[in-house]
């Protein structure tokens, strides 16, 4: 007699099935890291040619007035926003894949939300490299600020910098996943409606600070909060995000 042994396969552990999320939604990194760092580089090198014109027509007092007005330029900034069309592109694509592959959407949820955390960490840490650059070439040479604007710099030291980087990131990356959980379930109407939706809320804030003479408790509060206490509150939205993101993605049906 011949005995036939059924081989049987274990389902795959949480774990790995999370892991396997964060492998998709990564599979191509020219997407996810690749292009960011290209167009960053080519802004920077853009700027830091405007910043030389500048400082080349200047000395003295009117170099470091210059100098000053530098720190409030926002070109660094859009690396911070990109992140947001990264995650819309990467869950939009992702998610049906995963799930033709027999992912649950916890598993995807999980997944995305170790994905976006891990390029959070990984970018912090460019960024913080770049701005310790930055400083140690006294602004690249030409007084500038590009890796450390009055909006995202401190002086709390390098572990504070990282932080405030880190927290930026994740912020941007949670409320795309908002937008791509919108997309993939209501795609381009519900994609279109929400962001009219945002934007009356804005401006319904926005006007409702104003008719109450309420920008300078803003202001004031901002400045108290400074650069790494902001950055600090954006977990906030970023957890919520997060949980809004996968609630919508639960009920989402990938169409083709």
């Amino acid at each position: 007699m011949t005995a036939i042994a059924a081989s049987t396969h274990a389902p795959a552990s949480p774990g790995t099935r999370v892991w396997r999320i964060v492998r998709l939604l990564t599979a191509n990194p020219m997407t996810t890291v690749g292009m960011p760092l290209m167009v960053l580089g080519l802004i920077f090198a853009g700027t830091w040619f405007i910043w030389w014109l500048i400082m080349a027509s200047m000395s003295g007092a009117d170099a470091q007035d210059a100098a000053e007005g530098i720190r409030y330029n926002g070109a660094g900034a859009w690396i911070f926003v990109y992140m947001l069309v990264v995650a819309v592109q990467a869950v939009n694509l992702a998610f049906p894949l995963a799930l033709g592959y027999g992912s649950t959407r916890r598993a995807f949820s999980a997944g995305a939300a170790l994905t976006f955390v891990m390029l959070s960490v990984a970018y912090a840490s460019i960024m913080t490299f770049a701005r310790w650059l930055e400083v140690l070439t006294d602004g690249w040479g030409v007084l500038g600020s590009f890796f450390g604007t009055n909006y995202f710099a401190t002086d709390a030291g390098w572990l504070a910098q990282w932080w405030i980087y880190f927290c930026w990131f994740v912020f941007f990356f949670f409320t795309g996943l908002i937008f791509a959980a919108i997309f993939v379930r209501w795609r381009a109407f519900g994609l279109t409606t929400s962001l009219l939706a945002l934007g009356v809320l804005v401006v319904a804030a926005a006007a409702a600070i104003t008719l109450t003479d309420s920008w300078p408790r803003v202001w004031e509060t901002l400045l108290g909060l400074g650069t790494l206490g902001v950055a600090s509150w954006m977990l906030v939205p970023a957890v919520l995000a997060a949980g809004l993101g996968h609630l919508l993605l639960r009920r989402a049906t990938p169409r083709s």
